[in-house]
């Protein structure tokens, strides 16, 4: 995939000022700035999700991840992306979610992020064994102190927040 040049560079620019401020709306109308050529650049599809997220447009969102893994495979936000909108999308839910990022573990073993997901799945769907050992997982390839913080202000786990406190 080429490298993002001006002008699209300071397009996704200013998009991402614009997301950070809390404007969603203005970065999508920075990113339709962008030439035809690039809109499926990996960068262009990451930011596009986000915004959707923060709109709470999970049916955009979910076609846009899948578009991300599409057009870089070799990332792994796509598959996070994917499963975090099957999880909210009308038709969707924590099965679907957890069915989508199961084969992510296998392709990108030692992101940490995939682990601690996967376990918030297992922990909803009330697979309780299966959420100790991602999590586990996710405390070795993340860092005890950052993954144990985040794992006790997620509300995926609060099944487990004794446990997790006492780790």
């Amino acid at each position: 995939m080429r490298m993002l040049e001006p002008p699209e560079i300071h397009y996704l620019s200013a998009a991402t000022g614009w997301l950070g401020l809390g404007n969603p709306g203005e970065a999508k109308a920075e990113l339709e700035k962008i030439g035809a050529a690039f809109q499926n650049h990996p960068d262009v599809l990451e930011l596009r999700w986000w915004i959707c997220a923060e709109q709470d447009r999970w049916q955009e969102g979910l076609q846009i991840a899948r578009s991300l893994l599409h057009h870089a495979p070799e990332r792994s936000s796509g598959w996070l992306h994917q499963a975090y909108a099957l999880r909210r999308v009308p038709e969707g839910n924590v099965k679907a979610a957890w069915k989508a990022l199961l084969p992510a573990f296998d392709k990108f073993p030692k992101e940490s992020i995939i682990s601690f997901n996967l376990s918030c799945y297992a922990c909803q769907m009330e697979l309780l064994d299966a959420a100790r050992v991602w999590l586990k997982r996710a405390l070795v390839l993340g860092g005890k102190t950052k993954i144990k913080q985040m794992a006790l202000r997620d509300p995926d786990l609060k099944p487990l927040w004794d446990e997790i406190r006492e780790m």
